[in-house]
């Protein structure tokens, strides 16, 4: 009898026609039964089929199934009942689909196994439901690969063109802007940086030539924008100037999120020198007299950056050799000592000014300086404590703990020479 006929004829529990009965143990531990029809159970079913092509075989079938599959066991029954083409819509759920994929299977039903399969590659699935899909399916071999397909790793080309593009949208250089274009970035910024995750996931990239290629090429491409976006103010109204800064700042923020990845791809050292490299440039461009009392935002925020900057250099996570260092602290320290007594006296002065330095900021760049200038040559931090004490209000940053130990060593030096000169003479002396 054709599968469709059978299903619209016979229904499940009619016991005016049926042949057969399914029990099955209930969650009371009670046999339940369920009349049924031999011609469907055939035709649906391998397992059937096999328990009822003995010519003695009984017409009752026992099924024992546990608390936890009884109600998958009852669903497969009924969906035995149903045209094939009906099967795959009346799945219901994640979790009904799963119970009755194992079950199909154990029972070898092939059509409605495909169907649970179908269903499960094609619906959305939480996170709790794809740990329990992957229980189901990871014994069913080759059937299942249309489900494992959605979760196998992905090879290394596919996952690195997944992340330069990641990463070219979320530092900005990937092409023209959508109307949504900041939440794809932000979006963008959050998975690479998971992306590079080393906590309790596995990166799924690590840096290789490739990659880091890619990265070094946009991170030279932001900074030759912003300067080339700070540049073309000096030469704009008054109006287009204060236009201009939401887009400076931008590039900034793409800037700043920059330092902190880049220290996930062993690429800090790249910042830190191109930041070196264009401080001087982008410090004389933002004290112009046009944007001395302008662009505080933008004059809070490469504060910010300068500050990881000091940080990477001063504790030892970027290794450059001492001139560099000199050079970053004596670009920046004056900058830094001018511009936060600016702020805090707009800050004071009340009208709802909104750019000033934090207190955790100014921690920083506090703890990053003196890491700074105890790291350096005698005479160079002799040089820079100079500078600052002779400045007329030296309140920020305060450097009095670096002046200290620096005086410490200066003494101890002195001794150690006045010394290795006394053991010197008195060798002379007994010769």
């Amino acid at each position: 009898m054709d599968k469709s006929i059978a299903a619209k004829t016979y229904k499940l529990g009619d016991q005016g026609t049926s042949d057969i009965v399914i029990c099955l143990k209930n969650r009371e531990g009670r046999p339940e039964c369920f009349y049924s029809h031999s011609s469907i159970l055939i035709n649906r079913s391998k397992f059937f089929a096999s328990q009822l092509s003995h010519p003695n075989s009984s017409t009752c079938i026992e099924i024992f199934c546990s608390e936890f599959d009884y109600d998958d066991h009852v669903n497969l029954l009924r969906l035995l009942y149903l045209p094939g083409e009906l099967v795959l819509e009346s799945l219901g759920s994640v979790k009904s689909a799963i119970g009755i994929l194992q079950t199909a299977v154990a029972l070898h039903c092939e059509e409605i196994t495909q169907s649970c399969i179908q269903y499960l590659e094609a619906v959305p699935w939480e996170d709790k439901e794809e740990e329990q899909i992957l229980k189901a399916v990871t014994k069913l071999g080759p059937i299942a690969m249309p489900i494992l397909a959605r979760i196998q790793p992905v090879d290394l080309t596919a996952t690195k063109n997944v992340f330069v593009a990641a990463v070219r949208f979320a530092m900005s250089i990937g092409g023209p802007h959508t109307p949504f274009g900041d939440e794809l970035k932000t979006s963008a910024r959050e998975q690479v940086e998971y992306m590079l995750g080393e906590d309790e996931e596995t990166p799924l990239v690590t840096a290789d030539h490739e990659l880091t290629s890619v990265v070094r090429i946009g991170l030279s491409k932001i900074c030759s924008s912003f300067e080339s976006e700070l540049s073309s103010l000096l030469l704009e109204s008054e109006l287009a100037c204060e236009t201009a800064e939401d887009k400076i700042l931008q590039t900034l923020s793409d800037i700043e999120w920059m330092s902190n990845i880049l220290p996930k791809m062993d690429l800090m050292k790249d910042f830190v020198s191109k930041w070196i490299e264009i401080s001087a440039g982008v410090l004389g461009m933002v004290e112009d007299k046009k944007l001395v009392c302008a662009m505080w935002g933008v004059k809070v925020k490469l504060i910010e950056v300068t500050s990881k900057v000091m940080e990477a250099v001063g504790y030892g996570s970027v290794i450059l050799p001492a001139p560099c260092r000199v050079q970053l602290l004596k670009t920046w320290l004056p900058y830094i000592r001018k511009i936060k007594p600016l702020l805090d006296l707009k800050g004071n002065k009340g009208m709802g000014f909104p750019y000033k330095m934090s207190e955790d900021l100014c921690q920083s760049i506090e703890g990053a300086m003196v890491a700074l200038i105890l790291a350096l040559p005698s005479n160079d931090q002799a040089d820079i404590l100079g500078d600052w004490m002779r400045t007329e209000q030296p309140l920020f940053p305060d450097l009095s703990e670096a002046f200290e130990v620096w005086c410490y060593r200066t003494k101890s030096a002195k001794r150690r020479l006045v010394q290795g000169l006394d053991n010197v003479n008195n060798a002379t002396v007994s010769l």
